[in-house]
């Protein structure tokens, strides 16, 4: 075919028709080309070159990757967080928690509710409390849990190297398996615990002259009536939170002490160490009605916010009994 250019020359173009090929014969020649010798569109030299060249790629990255993960470790010690109190995400302030809970914790929230009467619903709340207290009844029976612990007092508050304090499951009052933690006479016991923070050491409230001004009444008199001795405790105090739930709420008992004692702390890491935890007897609290509680920590160095999402220093719950 005879075709002029813009400046009136001619030239004569020829078109080559490619060559009609199936399907199948495409993929065939896609996956081995017998004229060019090619593999998936590479001969085998550029294939070798190419896996060469990610190989030794790949090599000297996991290389590296490891260079910067023994430097990291190097840097972590298995015992002692890097960031700890004001500098890590928890903070210097310890919160409160409560046991027991319900099954479905987002459904029923901080709610105990029961009916006294109701045998197998008693055993449903009493299980749960049996299965958070189990580590603390029975250290030995779980690995690696407790089987350091020994019994400290005021008079002997450090346990030793390589010990942690156990707790006094003795002096438990109503708030014992044998009792049914009290739930089958419609007194029950709820159980508080301080929550862990590494290092933390509590600044405590031991001078009767310098107590804060919001602390309730009858534990100011308690912290009277206790020996100095014994005054280096976290204290604890539980009540309603509105009028109708303190007329509600009815008396209240603390076992094994009034509050958490300080020889438990501080907590850092120790192999077998578990949370202090309080037992509180709700001697009578009217039934047939929704109580409110806060239960509040007492320390100096423990912040306290009573809001519904960033409480701190105190933790809330309520009990219904049918």
């Amino acid at each position: 075919m005879e075709t002029k250019g813009t400046n009136g020359t001619s030239f004569d173009v020829s078109y080559c028709k490619p060559e009609e090929r199936s399907r199948w014969d495409s993929i065939r020649l896609a996956i081995y080309n017998p004229s060019t010798r090619e593999i998936f569109g590479r001969t085998c030299q550029s294939w070798g070159a190419i896996t060469l060249f990610y190989s030794v790629f790949y090599v000297i990255l996991a290389a590296f990757f490891a260079i910067c993960m023994k430097g990291m470790l190097v840097t972590i010690d298995e015992k002692i967080p890097y960031f700890t109190q004001d500098y890590s995400l928890i903070g210097s302030s310890p919160g409160l928690g409560f046991r027991p809970i319900g099954a479905d914790a987002e459904k029923e929230g901080s709610l105990i509710w029961f009916d006294a009467k109701n045998a197998t619903n008693v055993e449903v709340w009493t299980s749960r409390i049996e299965d958070f207290l189990k580590p603390y009844k029975n250290p030995s029976s779980l690995k690696g849990e407790g089987r350091n612990q020994v019994r400290c007092d005021y008079a002997t508050p450090n346990p030793g190297a390589g010990k942690v304090c156990a707790m006094d499951m003795d002096n438990w009052g109503t708030c014992q398996q044998r009792f049914g933690y009290g739930y089958n006479k419609s007194s029950p016991c709820v159980f508080v615990k301080l929550n862990k923070i590494f290092g933390w050491v509590p600044e405590y409230y031991n001078d009767t002259a310098d107590l804060p001004k919001d602390m309730p009444q009858e534990l100011k008199d308690h912290i009277d009536r206790t020996p100095i001795s014994k005054r280096n405790t976290i204290w604890v105090s539980c009540e309603g939170e509105n009028p109708a739930d303190i007329e509600n709420v009815g008396p209240i008992e603390f076992f094994p002490e009034r509050g958490i004692p300080g020889f438990y702390f501080p907590y850092e890491n120790q192999d077998g160490y578990l949370s202090p935890v309080v037992a509180i007897h709700f001697v009578r609290p009217n039934p047939h009605v929704l109580i409110n509680i806060e239960c509040r920590a007492w320390a100096r160095n423990i912040n306290y916010r009573r809001h519904n999402t960033l409480r701190e220093g105190s933790v809330h719950f309520e009990i219904m009994i049918d």
